[in-house]
């Protein structure tokens, strides 16, 4: 047992965007807290994402509790210096009670209160918040551990640019959001891509002449809450937009890449004596993400007329998905033309620490909009759809977080 223990009402764990917005709230309702960071604040921000990304939201939309975008760019996207930056400054902005370089190892229940231990040193706790992010580790589907030898296997998590890839074809796997940005930007590097799709969400960066994130927010996409769905699960499951934030506001959907050279095939599902094998369902894949996109862009369409919305441009329809009246079914990954697999199949969180029955049978915390049932004072915040469908984006942290320590300072107020 640690020589060293502070006995507190609060500890939060993870000093990124969730994590302070919950660390500012509390502080408005004179909860006593600590925020516990394992390197620097915004850290997954500074050292976990690849040199050319850029936020899928606009500047505009980039805001904290009682914190906000103030630059000349609202219509931009924010480059990954720029989130740590500003990030940085609201943490400043609060005044923040950040330690930073303070890993926890073990967060344990001692009777109704926690035992957070780091370092050494162990905060005694009456309430714990999770901030530390739901992308701590890559997904990597078990079919990578059949890969040959000679194949190079790189997770989205680890890619930083394309010139620390070898030589030769690439092979990304996983069409959402990260795939289709990674695989332009790899062939776009003189390197021949095929991009494995599986199941994605089709959009476009902008409709009818406004953001496309201006229309999800109009409509009440973007608050749709968790107990409003049907199938929570699914929801919570549903990959990342099709998006890209570049500076001139352009769509990359898969036309777009195959119309630069980038060949589809389906989903991975198997790799057998160096050959990989995909899914015959390519077309019907790409045709159901139309599908949904039709009946996206109907909704939009049917707010504006419903809302008498002033002067926007005439409605729009894309083209189908083009995909080849053929798709290639399988792949040699002994004959040279592939080097290098580069997993963008998603990411799941590290629980390694938490030493609470509170796991389910995937790993995944069990709760209630973020509220631990199965552990009271425990919380979680930061994850996809936690309490709304905007909870993983950085202005959907505000409202969550107003909901949690809601929760948590009721909870407080009963000990």
């Amino acid at each position: 047992m640690p020589g060293s223990v502070t006995r507190i009402p609060t500890v939060v764990i993870g000093a990124g965007h969730a994590g302070l917005a919950v660390s500012h709230l509390l502080t408005e309702r004179a909860v006593d807290h600590v925020v516990l960071e394992r390197g620097e604040v915004a850290n997954t921000w500074r050292n976990e994402r690849w040199d050319s990304l850029r936020l899928l939201t606009p500047n505009w939309q980039t805001n904290l509790p009682g914190f906000g975008y103030a630059g000349d760019d609202p219509d931009g996207f924010m480059t990954m210096p720029e989130v740590v930056e500003f990030i940085d400054k609201y943490a400043r902005h609060i005044d923040a009670p950040v330690e930073t370089s303070t890993t926890v190892e073990s967060v344990r229940q001692n009777g109704d209160r926690y035992l957070v231990s780091s370092n050494g040193r162990t905060w005694d706790a009456a309430a714990v918040v999770i901030a530390s992010g739901g992308f701590n580790r890559p997904k990597i589907p078990t079919v990578g551990a059949d890969l040959p030898a000679g194949i190079t296997s790189v997770s989205a998590f680890d890619y930083k640019r394309p010139s620390d890839l070898p030589d030769g074809g690439v092979l990304v796997v996983g069409a959402s959001a990260t795939g289709i940005q990674i695989a332009e930007e790899v062939h776009q590097s003189g390197r021949p891509v095929t991009l494995s799709v599986g199941e994605h969400v089709r959009m476009p960066r902008t409709y009818r002449g406004r953001d496309i994130q201006f229309w999800l927010d109009a409509i009440g996409r973007l608050d749709e809450r968790y107990d409003e769905v049907d199938d929570l699960v699914r929801a919570r499951h549903i990959p990342s937009p099709q998006l890209v934030g570049t500076p001139d506001r352009r769509t990359l959907d898969l036309n777009t890449l195959t119309s630069q050279g980038v060949r589809l095939v389906g989903r991975l599902s198997a790799v057998t004596d160096g050959t990989a094998f995909f899914s015959g369902s390519l077309r019907n894949v790409c045709a159901l993400a139309d599908l949904k996109l039709i009946r996206l862009l109907d909704m939009i369409d049917e707010w504006i007329v419903g809302s008498h919305e002033g002067l926007v441009d005439e409605p729009e329809r894309y083209a189908d998905t083009v995909v080849d009246d053929n798709p290639v079914l399988s792949l040699d990954l002994d004959d040279g033309s592939i080097s290098t697999v580069l997993w963008a199949t998603g990411y799941v969180p590290d629980y390694s620490w938490l030493d609470i029955p509170v796991l389910d049978r995937k790993g995944e915390i069990r709760h209630d909009g973020g509220v631990v049932t199965d552990s009271p004072g425990l919380y979680r915040i930061g994850l996809t759809f936690l309490r709304r469908r905007k909870s993983s984006f950085i202005h959907g942290a505000e409202d969550d977080a107003i909901d949690l320590t809601g929760h948590l300072a009721g909870y407080l107020g009963d000990q």
